[in-house]
Order: structure tokens, then sequence, then C-alpha cells
């Protein structure tokens, strides 16, 4: 089958973690036998801000180390309809503009035979609700959601009836263990600054505990502000800045602790929804202690899989024992991979989505989805 992707970009991951997501996704569709391609707009903000931050040569990035992925940039005058003919399944995201949401959903009404669904990875049908109940999605024939209870969220508010929960997974192919890299620091954190949804916690569970214990840490992200950046220096951190996704491992790699911190928006309101990089940490067996978050649809095996901290003192006393205890390290690392294995990768994910397009596809996708020939 032909699987289109409308993404904000597939090229740039800055400031852009549904990158890592669909890369992966589209890897796996790849591997089946099955073409993915993606359309991302000309004026992405997640590129423009990556060329900015780091040069033209940071685009060679993704094709280098993504060889097999087919991105292709969209401009105005772009003819959809002409794109989308030949498509068998078209999942549109969230951050796509509204009006060409609506248009993808006219040229589906209109007699497009492809499958259609709307994708949404973020917190916006909480933080800025008026931007989701604002979308024409009644032309949709299913809705993706990362969480259930954002699925709940878009059912009660009646903005989809077919709406299914599909988490976000780690490439298991690109994220994992890399035993013979040498350990040169002790904890690491990948995360951006963004927006203060987690300015607080940030110093809290992050900055106060690296410097009480004198750790060698490395932090990678962006927007930092200069007080942010400042704040990093003062508890002796080393700021790294952007960092392409596909480098992440092996700089887990390199140390010994990582942590979750995340943003106030799913702790207060979206429960249940850890985001991608927990998965991405777990996949690469680092040991991963998180602030607080409630994992209501029991993805991951707490205390196990991870360690659950409630303050920045408990954080503190927390990772001088992961890192003293090399059984414990050991323990969480080995166990929290063991569930992402088991459960959360991108394999996982198309699985489902292929359950899902047999359930809301359209006749032309499910006479595909049982044909010999395209059976695995």
């Amino acid at each position: 089958m032909k699987f289109v992707f409308y993404t904000h970009s597939l090229i740039s991951d800055w400031n852009h973690g549904n990158a890592h997501f669909l890369r992966g996704i589209m890897r796996d569709l790849i591997r089946r036998g099955h073409e993915a391609v993606a359309l991302e707009p000309f004026d992405s903000w997640s590129r423009g801000n990556l060329v900015q931050d780091q040069g033209e040569a940071a685009l060679s990035d993704f094709s280098t180390h993504f060889p097999e992925l087919n991105a292709e940039i969209y401009y105005a005058g772009f003819n959809h309809e002409a794109a989308l003919a030949d498509a068998d399944v078209v999942v549109v995201h969230e951050w796509t503009d509204p009006a060409l949401v609506s248009e993808i959903g006219r040229i589906r009404a209109s007699g497009g035979t492809f499958t259609l669904l709307f994708h949404d990875t973020h917190h916006r049908a909480v933080s800025s609700e008026g931007a989701i109940a604002g979308l024409r999605l009644t032309e949709y024939d299913g809705i993706l959601a990362f969480g259930e209870t954002l699925r709940e969220r878009y059912l009660n508010a009646g903005w989809g009836s077919n709406v299914f929960t599909w988490h976000e997974a780690a490439d298991d192919t690109l994220f994992k263990p890399m035993p013979e890299v040498e350990k040169t620091g002790d904890l690491i954190w990948v995360g951006n600054w963004g927006d203060d949804e987690r300015s607080a916690e940030i110093i809290e569970f992050l900055v106060q505990p690296a410097k009480a214990l004198r750790l060698k840490t490395l932090v990678h992200g962006v927007r930092y502000p200069d007080h942010a950046k400042q704040a990093l220096k003062d508890g002796e951190i080393t700021f790294g800045g952007w960092i392409a996704n596909a480098k992440v491992p092996h700089a887990f790699a390199q140390h010994r602790v990582t942590v979750h911190i995340p943003r106030c928006p799913y702790v207060q309101n979206l429960p249940g929804i850890p985001t991608i990089r927990p998965f991405e940490a777990l996949a690469c067996g680092i040991p991963l202690l998180s602030a607080p978050w409630d994992d209501a649809e029991h993805l991951f095996r707490p205390g196990e899989d991870y360690l659950i901290v409630h303050s920045g003192e408990e954080m503190t006393t927390r990772l001088r024992e992961v890192l003293s205890d090399r059984d414990l390290a050991d323990s969480l690392a080995r166990s929290g991979r063991e569930t992402l294995k088991a459960h959360h990768t991108c394999r996982h994910r198309v699985d489902e989505l292929l359950t899902i397009l047999a359930d809301c596809g359209t006749d032309r996708v499910t006479r595909k989805l049982v044909s010999p020939e395209v059976a695995e």
C-alpha cells in the first residue's frame, strides 16, 4: 500500500518530536514492502529554525541517517489532489495548516478512495482547545490520538466518532544499547526548555540534584533562554544545544543515567502520555528516573522499568543510589528495555495501525490488507 503522511517536518527534528516517531513508522512500513512518503510545508517552523541554528549542512543529517525515507516539500499552489490520487492511506498531523486539513477532507469526500486519518501528538486539545475545535474533521475516517485521555477528549468534545489510541514508540532499530561505547559522563538529559512548561521542574529535578551530587552532566536541547543557560552553568552542567535525534543513542551510551521531566500540560491534563523521549531512553538500556507523572494506561512497570521520584531531594537520593549500585542500575536498564521491546516499538505501532485500518479503512484498503501479495 502507499502511505502518505502530512507532517510539520520529517527532515527536521528541531523541537519536533513527531519526526522521531514518524521516521520509525515509515521505516517499518518500508521494510514490510509498503511505500511511504512524507509531505511537509516549505515554511516548516522546525526546519527553518534548524537551518538558522545549525546552518544548511544540518539538513544533510536527515538523508545521511535515513537514506530510505522520502520527504517532499510542498509550496503554495501544490496540487494535493494529484499527489493523493494513488494513495491508499493518508495521515494528517495536527500541526498541518487548518485550511489544508479541510482541503484534504474535501478531496476525500469528493471521491478519494484513500483512508484518511488525523493524527494528534500534542496537548493543544487542552491547552489551545479552540485550535483543535476549529478543525474540520468530519470527512476523516478516523483520528489517532497519542493517549487514552486525549482520545476521550476528542470523543467528549464531539470532534470525531472513530477515535483510536495510538501511542508513540521507539524505533528500536536505531535506539538500542551500545555497550562498546565508553562512559564519559554521569547524567544526561535530552529535552527542550520551551514555553516555560517545565522550567521550575528542570531546576528542581535536574539542575539542583546534579549540582548537589557534583555529577558530570550533559544537557541537549533547544529554545533555552539566556537565564536557563545560566542556570545550567551555575549547576556546572554542560549545555550541548541541539543534537540530531539519530545521534542520541550514542550520547545515552556515553552516560550512566538519564531523567524524564514531563511538561505540565501532560501531567495535569493528559495523564498517561509520557511523550517519546522515555520510550527512546528505555530502548537504549539506560537507567531512567522520572519526575512525577501518572502512568494511567499501565504502559510500564514503575519501580522496575524506571524509578519515580516526587521531589528534588528524592531525585538526589535516587540518583546517588543508581550511580553507586551497579546491580540496581543494570536491573532498571534490563527491565525497561524488556518492556519496551515487548510492547512499545514502532513495529508494534505499525501492527496497531494496520488493525485500525482494518476497522475503519475504505474497501480499497481492507482488500489490500487481506491480499496475499501484501501480507507479511
